[in-house]
């Protein structure tokens, strides 16, 4: 089945030439668009969708608080922020929403393309790297990294999903986390999987700002001792 894609822009051309890309795919139907965020709400009463294409900066309802009102419903679509370098702190906030992901606006259809399915199959959707630094830039906007978690699920994780959690905040990836441990890639997906579970979490974007905001980890990539 075609992965049902929405795109919420305010710029007409954008949206046309997202359209085209997807309409490209034989995997992809874009199913519903909006302009800003009170229309896209609206739209996802009666329309079902898999994953939204979200701008930030738009009329009526920005993509920050019209992501976090459609994060708030526990089947709700996957949601990829659109940003641009110079709104870093969207994307953030964005993550932060629920957001699975971000990518710039003017990223190769091919790996816009990428991201849409790795968003549906819930896998990560931004490039570790980029996340480590938003989260390494906008942490003071965090609380002191220098104290004892204090996520009470987060004494639910055995000793190596929280090693993994770690280094999933870290900024590795799942090959790069397997190589790490000395396990198998499938391995270290099942463990993220748990961790997803037991901290109620959407996806690992989520455990990344979990595990900078109770001091898991320290802004710049290292664990807290």
């Amino acid at each position: 089945m075609s992965i049902r894609v929405m795109l919420v822009d305010d710029q007409v051309l954008l949206r046309t030439g997202f359209r085209m890309v997807l309409a490209a795919q034989p995997d992809m139907e874009v199913v519903a668009e909006a302009g800003d965020g009170v229309e896209a709400l609206e739209v996802l009463r009666s329309t079902a969708v898999d994953v939204v294409l979200m701008d930030v900066r738009m009329p009526k309802l920005d993509g920050v608080e019209t992501t976090r009102r459609i994060c708030s419903d526990p089947d709700a679509p996957k949601v990829l922020i659109l940003t641009t370098f110079d709104l870093d702190e969207y994307a953030f906030s964005g993550l932060k929403a629920g957001a699975s992901g971000f990518m710039l606006k003017d990223v190769p259809p091919a790996e816009l393309l990428g991201a849409i399915r790795s968003v549906h199959s819930g896998d990560a959707v931004v490039a570790p790297s980029t996340t480590r630094r938003l989260l390494d830039r906008f942490s003071p906007m965090l609380p002191s990294s220098g104290k004892e978690p204090e996520h009470k699920e987060l004494g639910r994780l055995t000793d190596r999903e929280r090693e993994v959690m770690m280094l999933v905040a870290q900024g590795l990836s799942n090959g790069e986390i397997a190589a790490r441990l000395v396990l198998s890639e499938a391995t270290v997906k099942t463990h993220v999987g748990r961790i997803l579970t037991k901290l109620g979490l959407r996806d690992r974007v989520q455990v990344v700002v979990l595990a900078y905001e109770t001091g898991l980890v320290r802004a710049g990539g290292g664990a807290s001792g």
